[in-house]
């Protein structure tokens, strides 16, 4: 059983994952901080008020944190914008690695799993005039 959890964690998967949770445990922290230390005072300064923490509301004896509230929406839109920039990038990155390569000629050199795919359609078009002109 020890070798097979062993064997679990060396997964590349595994490895891959722990680290997204560690740095993602960091950024979060990080944003937490710019959040706090330095966007609440300049929301604060623009609605009189310094520490958004501190804005509530009551209603029949209910306080409502609307401060709190306010934070963690922030802390989430600065996450998901730096998400989506890294899923942009990544994307970038992917689709600019698919794209054709060129020799020392400057010919392009084709994809073997498009002269494949090509291959099996002229192949199926073939046989389907064939198939045509024998019926009739």
């Amino acid at each position: 059983m020890l070798k097979e959890f062993q064997e679990f964690i060396s997964r590349g998967t595994v490895v891959d994952l722990a680290v997204g949770v560690i740095v993602g445990a960091a950024f979060n922290s990080l944003v937490s901080a710019i959040t706090t230390y330095l966007l609440n005072p300049l929301i604060g300064l623009i609605i009189g008020q310094i520490d958004l923490s501190d804005l509530k509301f009551q209603v029949l004896g209910a306080t409502f944190l609307i401060g709190d509230l306010i934070n963690a929406i922030i802390n989430f839109l600065i996450i998901m914008f730096v998400v989506f920039l890294i899923v942009k990038m990544m994307n970038r990155m992917r689709r600019d690695g698919s794209r054709s390569k060129f020799d020392q000629n400057g010919d392009e050199i084709p994809d073997p799993q498009t002269e494949y795919l090509q291959q099996i359609r002229d192949l199926l078009r073939y046989q389907q005039r064939n198939d045509h002109n024998r019926r009739y």
